[in-house]
């Protein structure tokens, strides 16, 4: 069970680049699937080629932001429709991917690339026996806590009001003088430079980085948004961002049920789905609003119909 949160906690990252594009942008991003896996990749090779951990998480930030950028420059000065452009970079990014381990074999290209024997963001805490432990727990929540601040500050900055501003009323930002094209990219590059970090962390923390990795993520990342926002809520900034990280632990906690109760590890796909379609019908039937309720201000909840879980948050932070 323990894994089983340190996991939900790290793909928590995840999730919040997702809900960076799916909420805020209003942008169905699938470049995720790629760009999770690049971050994988780039951090995987750089770490056993020796460089420092954080340097190879950092870099992978930039790889991710610059699958993004590609995203992003398609669908806006390309014309190409937001959903066609994130596959088109999908699937680009497969062989990048594959070529990117290569590197750290010096072959054309690799599809798996152990980790064990080189040193990660996780090795001091693998060494000191925390790793594990409950005492783990605490430590990965306060660097994703880190995480979910930085982006509330952002979405309260003039560019990040703009950047949600744009996934709410585009033509109205507009009227204002904003470049919306300017805010999509750099949503899309914010969105996926997150997300390839949460592949870097998760590649880490599993010691190997695999070209499989990021199939079918957006699913995962989906079904954490939707369902930390229906249980927590999404009426304020704050509020959204905490729910994505209850819904991302929630979700890893739920399969991790269903694998113990005999679940064939193949079905987990199938399963996701199933959270995602019950995260949605919970409002409809008012079961989630006794429980934002618990989290909202002043005892007030959000709206009880099936919109409240899927439109993007414009309420200042």
């Amino acid at each position: 069970m323990i894994g089983a949160l340190e996991l939900g906690i790290i793909y928590a990252i995840v999730a919040l680049g997702v809900y960076l594009t799916f909420r805020v942008l209003n942008f169905p991003d699938l470049t995720v699937d790629g760009s999770f896996t690049t971050g994988a990749a780039v951090a995987g090779m750089l770490v056993t080629l020796e460089v420092n951990p954080i340097l190879a998480t950092a870099a992978a930030f930039i790889a991710g932001m610059l699958a993004g950028t590609i995203t992003g420059l398609l669908h806006t000065y390309g014309g190409i429709d937001g959903l066609l452009a994130g596959i088109l970079t999908m699937i680009a990014l497969w062989s990048v991917n594959l070529r990117i381990m290569g590197l750290a074999t010096g072959s054309p290209g690799t599809a798996n690339l152990g980790l064990l024997r080189s040193e990660s963001m996780f090795t001091p805490l693998r060494e000191a026996g925390i790793l594990g432990t409950w005492m783990s727990i605490p430590i990965l929540l306060a660097g994703v806590i880190v995480v979910k601040l930085l982006i509330d500050w952002f979405l309260a900055t003039d560019l990040g009001l703009s950047l949600r501003a744009t996934g709410n009323n585009e033509q109205m930002i507009r009227a204002f003088g904003v470049n919306t094209y300017h805010t999509k990219i750099l949503g899309l590059a914010l969105s996926n430079g997150i997300v390839a970090v949460g592949g870097a962390l998760v590649a880490q923390y599993n010691g190997f980085a695999d070209i499989q990795a990021g199939v079918g993520l957006i699913l995962i990342g989906l079904a954490s948004v939707i369902l930390g926002q229906v249980v927590v809520g999404s009426r304020w900034v704050w509020q959204a961002t905490l729910g994505v990280i209850v819904g991302a632990i929630l979700y890893r906690f739920i399969i991790f049920l269903a694998l113990q109760s005999g679940l064939n590890p193949n079905d987990t796909k199938v399963v996701s789905a199933i959270i995602v379609v019950l995260a949605l019908l919970m409002p409809r039937f008012g079961i989630g609003k006794q429980l934002r309720s618990v989290f909202s201000s002043g005892g007030k909840t959000t709206k009880p119909d099936a919109v409240a879980a899927a439109e993007p948050v414009t309420k200042e932070a």
